[in-house]
């Protein structure tokens, strides 16, 4: 049974966190270590560099929307999506635990079926944008 009193505030919860994590993913990549050693990186995975800017665009977009409740649903999905590349292209043969050398697919999989559980869920509570669920 669903708390209709405080399934909103969960999906805020979510969102808002997992909005946060993705800025601070975007500002490790590009400040940390730098665009360049960012698309060192994702060439040493198999990716061309310049997806690195991609991948820090979609994170820093997606995190901004997910804190502000703009256009949750559709950015949860891409931002699940997303996960699950790096999940599976990336950590895959690292095998499953996150702590694993290389890190495993555990953390990406998990922080993806996240993603697509607030794109099912919609916005919850104090959002801003289009793709609210509406009240009956």
């Amino acid at each position: 049974m669903i708390d209709a009193r405080t399934a909103p505030y969960g999906a805020l919860l979510l969102r808002v966190v997992s909005g946060a994590w993705f800025l601070t993913h975007a500002w490790l990549k590009a400040m940390v270590f730098g665009m360049p050693g960012a698309m060192k990186y994702f060439e040493s995975v198999g990716f061309p560099g310049w997806l690195a800017y991609v991948a820090v665009a979609i994170e820093v977009i997606g995190g901004v929307g997910l804190i502000l409740g703009i256009c949750v649903r559709p950015i949860a999905a891409v931002l699940g999506l997303e996960l699950l590349v790096i999940a599976f292209a990336v950590h895959w043969h690292n095998g499953w635990v996150f702590v694993a050398k290389g890190g495993g697919w555990e953390y990406p999989a998990f922080w993806a079926a996240a993603m697509f559980a607030l794109a099912l869920m919609g916005s919850g509570a104090w959002s801003i944008g289009p793709f609210k669920k509406k009240s009956a």
